[in-house]
């Protein structure tokens, strides 16, 4: 009887451990995506190399790869229209998680103006971060807008 009892609080012991787990990396890589979104979604004009090392510091895997295959051309668009840009985090919420992998989504707004449009214009939209926990730091490795 004794075996049974310390066999089941075995069981029971990993599992709360895991669910531990669980909600630890729910509130990492919720922050961890609130900050990679503003990094994502704010431009300085004058630190455009700045921003795209940020947001390439904070990704992995293959929105890495498309971002960095597209941050010449990103760039010289940004620059040549002068676009700024300030986001903002208005919520985000888990859509599901592992202790190693957290699907985030946030709902963002973004002032936006360029040399065509000087007086900022509001867009809001809902992007899906998908973050991965790789050597101790939360990464964005995908984003979907749906």
């Amino acid at each position: 009887m004794l075996a049974v009892l310390l066999i089941v609080s075995a069981v029971e012991g990993g599992f709360l451990y895991q669910h531990h787990r669980v909600e630890v990396a729910k509130t990492d890589a919720v922050a961890a995506a609130k900050d990679f979104t503003m990094k994502l979604a704010t431009i300085d004009p004058d630190a455009v190399d700045q921003n795209q090392a940020d947001v390439l510091d904070g990704s992995t895997g293959r929105f890495r790869d498309m971002y960095s295959e597209t941050m010449e051309d990103l760039r010289t668009v940004l620059v040549e229209n002068e676009a700024a840009a300030h986001g903002r985090v208005v919520e985000a919420a888990v859509k599901s998680a592992s202790a190693h992998k957290v699907e985030v989504m946030l709902f963002v707004d973004q002032s936006v103006r360029n040399k065509e449009l000087p007086q900022p214009q509001m867009d809001r939209s809902r992007i899906v971060l998908v973050m991965e926990k790789i050597d101790g730091r939360w990464l964005a490795s995908d984003i979907e807008h749906p």
